[in-house]
């Protein structure tokens, strides 16, 4: 049974980082789509970054291009996501999710984190 652990969200200050972090288990990943989503209150969930684990090809949506970067660790079967220069608009709960092929851009993910919260303040 897959299993998606995500940890590392907590509160911060406008302008500083987290580490976002998604231990993934119950089978190989290697030709799977990890995404990393958001959801503000209010408003509807978006992706943020994802990546196909074998290639290590990522995207990140513009709000976040420059800001934040997606990274997988094969030998820790973890995926990462590094938030920096945070703004208060990026507050928001965060879940990884797992997809069984690409493209990572896609509505249709088949697993899912219990999701993290991420508070930035200003």
């Amino acid at each position: 049974q897959v299993q998606l652990v995500e940890s590392g969200g907590g509160l911060v200050q406008a302008g500083g980082s987290l580490r976002l972090s998604c231990a993934a288990s119950g089978r190989t990943f290697s030709n799977y789509a990890m995404g990393w989503f958001r959801q503000a209150p209010g408003k509807e969930r978006e992706i943020v970054a994802g990546i196909i684990w074998s290639r290590g090809t990522t995207f990140h949506t513009d709000s976040v291009k420059g800001r934040f970067a997606i990274s997988r660790d094969n030998a820790k079967n973890t995926v990462y996501l590094q938030m920096n220069s945070l703004k208060p608009e990026d507050t928001a709960v965060y879940y990884c999710a797992a997809k069984k092929d690409p493209p990572v851009v896609s509505a249709n993910y088949d697993y899912w984190g219990q999701g993290t919260q991420v508070t930035v303040s200003s």
